[in-house]
């Protein structure tokens, strides 16, 4: 059995990556769907033509994780696709924040991530992908989104590096590292501080992002960046001191405080 197998399957860059699967790759017998959100995996069914094997569990959940691991055991399907989609983010200072909250976001981002990657690994034949949901974040370390950003860095650094210890078996790994994206989880992310002007400038479709992802992914290449603005970005990062463009960005957003900028709130 040839399957593809999805974390944060319920909403956004999850979702819409289940549904462009189904819709160019022919050959998948099942998706498997993981999601805290059963009635959001149920409305997958009427979405895609193919089965839908939905897991409403909690990454973060040891026992509930386990029950992945024994259906793979149990099934042993050939994982075309592994897709790490879940993770959540809160944007406000690490002072403003609880202690849960930040913790939380290392354990789903990425200690779920990489149980879940070593989990599926041995059941992924030659030629199959890995798709590992980071974010332009990754690039630079981002005061008032300081622990998701260093969370993407860790899946960003973890997936170039298993994406050479994958080579000799022809599995590839591509971290996809878009800017803000138009999806729920700014709903999550904007409750201690509201996203800067800047970002919300550069927003991205999520349909397009997912697109570009699976290209790459099918290209082998190992980083999949939406769009010229974010492609700027990670070069700018590269080039420029970190200390110069925090430093940039912090006027900014003192710039945006000033002048009274703001955007209604949903």
């Amino acid at each position: 059995m040839n399957i593809a197998l999805v974390t944060g399957a319920s909403s956004g860059m999850g979702r819409e990556t289940i549904i462009q699967l189904w819709e160019h790759f022919d050959g998948l017998d099942e998706i498997w769907a993981v999601a805290r959100r059963k009635e959001r995996l149920d409305e997958l069914e009427g979405m895609v033509g193919v089965p839908i094997r939905k897991f409403p569990l909690d990454l973060m959940d040891r026992e509930e994780l386990q029950k992945l691991e024994e259906a793979l055991g149990a099934i042993c399907p050939k994982v075309r696709f592994l897709v790490n989609a879940a993770g959540f983010g809160k944007i406000g200072n690490v002072g403003e924040l609880s202690v849960t909250d930040q913790a939380d976001m290392v354990r789903l981002n990425c200690e779920a991530l990489t149980a879940v990657t070593t989990m599926v690994l041995p059941y992924m034949p030659e030629n199959s992908r890995i798709i590992q949901y980071a974010s332009s974040a990754a690039f630079l370390p981002q005061p008032g989104f300081a622990v998701y950003a260093a969370t993407k860095a860790y899946v960003l650094s973890y997936s170039r590096a298993l994406n050479q210890e994958l080579k000799s078996r022809r599995i590839y790994v591509t971290a996809v590292c878009p800017g803000p994206v138009r999806t729920e989880f700014f709903d999550v992310a904007e409750t201690a501080k509201e996203m800067p002007l800047y970002k919300r400038m550069f927003m991205a479709n999520p349909r397009r992002v997912v697109a570009k992802a699976l290209r790459d992914s099918i290209m082998g290449r190992g980083l999949s960046v939406y769009g010229i603005s974010m492609k700027g970005f990670r070069l700018l990062c590269k080039e420029a001191p970190h200390g110069f463009l925090l430093s940039v960005m912090d006027r900014m957003d003192k710039c945006t405080e000033d002048r009274g900028w703001s955007r209604d709130r949903k």
